[in-house]
Parts: C-alpha cells; sequence; structure tokens
C-alpha cells in the first residue's frame, strides 16, 4: 500500500478505513457516549454503556494483542509520551470537554456522525469544535496551556501496562491484555441491562477499530520510514487538522487524522442511506444554538487540555492504558451529568 500511495495517503487510508466502520457503528448501532450516559442516568438502562465497555475491552485486548505480535510498540504511544497531560490538566480538561457535550448534544465524533446524517446544526458545532481545539492547541492559548497542564518529557511511558509489568517482572502486553479481558467479562455479565447481540457485535467493531489505528500507523511507520505519532482516532484537535487541510490542501499533506474525519463523515452518511434516516436539519431556536456553539468551544477546549476526547482518551488512550486515560474517562462522566443535569431538571435545591 505504502508503495502505490505514498506515507501520507497511507496513513490517510488507515484513518479512514477505521473511521468508516466508526461512523457505521454511530448511525447502525447508536455507539454514543453521551447517549450511554443519558440512558445510564435519566433512562434508567445500562445496556448502550455495557455496549461501551465491550468497544473499551475489545480494544485495549485487540492493541495489546497486537503489541504481543510485534505489531504495536507499545511505549511509542503518542498518549503515553511527551506533551501527555499532567494528572490535573487530565481532569479539568475532562470536566469541561463533559460539560460543554452535555450543552452540545455530542462530541466531536457524534456531531460528525450527525452531519454525515445531513444535520446542519452538527456543521456549526464541528466548526466551533474544530477551531477551539486550535485555539488551545497551537494558538493565544498554548503557551499557558504547555506551562500549566503538559508533562514535557516523562521519564518512562505513562502507562499502566507498563507500570504493572515492571512491578510483576512481565512485558506491558501481559497486564495490558488480562485488563481487555477483565473489561470485556464485566461488559458482558448477564443481567437485565446486558447489550444485545447486535450491540455487543457493534461494541467490537469499535474496539478493533481504534486497535486498527494503532496497527495501521506503526505499520506505515516501519515499512515508510515515517515521522507519525503513533495514537489512533480522536475527534478534537484530528477535526481543526481536517478543517486546515481542507482549505490548505494544495500545501498541505493528508494524515491519519484527516482520513479519520472523513472516514466518519463517509460511513454515518452509507448509515443513514441503509437505513433512509438521511435528512437536511437546522436549527431553528436561536437559544439552542448558542448553547450548542458554546458546548463545541467548550470541548475543543477541554479536549486539548485533557490530551483527548471521549474517543481519543476514553477508547484510544485507554486502549494503550495511558495512565491519564481513567482520570479523563471519569471526569468526562461526571461533566456530561452535571451538564444533562442542568438541561433536564436544572440545578433546584432539594427540597
Amino acid at each position: 500500500m505504502i508503495d502505490a500511495l505514498g506515507i501520507d495517503w497511507s496513513l490517510f487510508a488507515v484513518g479512514a478505513g477505521g473511521g468508516l466502520v466508526l461512523g457505521l457503528a454511530a448511525r447502525l448501532g447508536r455507539f454514543c457516549t453521551l447517549g450511554a450516559i443519558e440512558d445510564l442516568h435519566y433512562g434508567g438502562n445500562a445496556a448502550r454503556m455495557r455496549m461501551w465497555a465491550v468497544a473499551l475491552g475489545t480494544a485495549i485486548l485487540a492493541t495489546f494483542a497486537a503489541a504481543l505480535a510485534g505489531l504495536v510498540n507499545p511505549d511509542a504511544v503518542a498518549y503515553l509520551g511527551p506533551g501527555a497531560p499532567t494528572i490535573l490538566g487530565a481532569a479539568l480538561g475532562g470536566v469541561i470537554f463533559g460539560y460543554g457535550m452535555a450543552l452540545a448534544g455530542n462530541c466531536g465524533y457524534g456531531a460528525l456522525a450527525r452531519l454525515g446524517g445531513g444535520d446542519l446544526r452538527a456543521l456549526m458545532i464541528v466548526l466551533v469544535l474544530g477551531i477551539s481545539a486550535y485555539v488551545t492547541l497551537s494558538g493565544p492559548l498554548a503557551a499557558p496551556r504547555v506551562a500549566l497542564f503538559v508533562v514535557e518529557t516523562p521519564a518512562a511511558p505513562r502507562g499502566l501496562a507498563q507500570g504493572a509489568g515492571a512491578l510483576l517482572g512481565l512485558p506491558a502486553a501481559v497486564p495490558g491484555l488480562l485488563a481487555g479481558l477483565l473489561v470485556l467479562a464485566v461488559a458482558l455479565l448477564p443481567g437485565r441491562d446486558r447489550p444485545s447481540s447486535g450491540q455487543a457485535a457493534w461494541g467490537v467493531a469499535v474496539g478493533l477499530a481504534i486497535a486498527s489505528g494503532f496497527v495501521g500507523v506503526q505499520a506505515v511507520i516501519e515499512h515508510g520510514l515515517a515521522a507519525a505519532p503513533l495514537a489512533s482516532h480522536s475527534f478534537a484537535a484530528p477535526v481543526g487538522e481536517s478543517l486546515l487541510y481542507v482549505m490548505t490542501a494544495s500545501g498541505a499533506r493528508p494524515s491519519f487524522a484527516v482520513g479519520s474525519v472523513a472516514g466518519v463523515l463517509a460511513g454515518a452518511f452509507a448509515g443513514c442511506l441503509r437505513r433512509r434516516h438521511f435528512r437536511w436539519e437546522a436549527c431553528e431556536d436561536p437559544r439552542e444554538l448558542r448553547r450548542q456553539i458554546g458546548g463545541a468551544a467548550l470541548m475543543g477546549l477541554g479536549a486539548v487540555l485533557a490530551g483527548g476526547c471521549s474517543v481519543g482518551q476514553g477508547l484510544s488512550g485507554f486502549a494503550a492504558l495511558a495512565v491519564t486515560a481513567p482520570v479523563v474517562l471519569v471526569a468526562i462522566w461526571l461533566g456530561a451529568a452535571l451538564g444533562l443535569r442542568q438541561l433536564i431538571v436544572g440545578f433546584r435545591p432539594a427540597a
């Protein structure tokens, strides 16, 4: 593939392939982080949350199985190395992102999936999210962000599997595999809210898409001698990168991130056509639009502070067992729960 496409388009193809699966999962499998949290807290149903856990367990298991097979170097994963956020940045950024996600009604991944189905409200979320992320990543907020919330040069990869492996005298892949199996076992425990076979299948597909990002990028790095970060799917800063690429393609190069965003749009579009759900939608309520714009701006800020979004840290970073990933995931959950409470029941004092 590298000989035919070159390094940049090979990275784009790897991202697009996984993104296509993620877009289909959003539209055909109703895979959604905010939807899972809302179902759990206000619908009394944990099936989609356990579906999300199936995706996470599969991503961890497949990533460390690939590491054991020599297809992924877990020590080189971007979420573990230079530029990783501090624990404080991960927690604060996660809460900000989760709260913004609730206000916007979608994360970046969900907004792309809705945009692929013709929802023009999601277009505004995507644009504001991408710009806000780049303002924080490399714009006016970059210097204070790095000074306050970034670990410049960690002494060792900041991975839970690496730490457990060093403690037990085992390769990092062994505790990684055990962690993946444990998460999968809990997600599939019998019970009223156990995910259906269809939900479980889509969860597995999402997890494999996340792992495929690491495997594909590693292959391009090794065989093409590419200087690319070893990362997988994320939808905050990559949305901004994709916007820049669309505007400057004649002088810019395609990348995994651009391919991932394009793949989600294409997969969501295909899924909508399959279900005959595609339709153009616009925002008719200025208050709703104002809330969504504010939420998108908070998501861009929070995701960069945290080192990733609900997919970037919650699935991709967690698949590599980055130290910050559980912190970000819990913080996103708390922020989203706070935002949903404000929208659904308000902040009324208890009687």
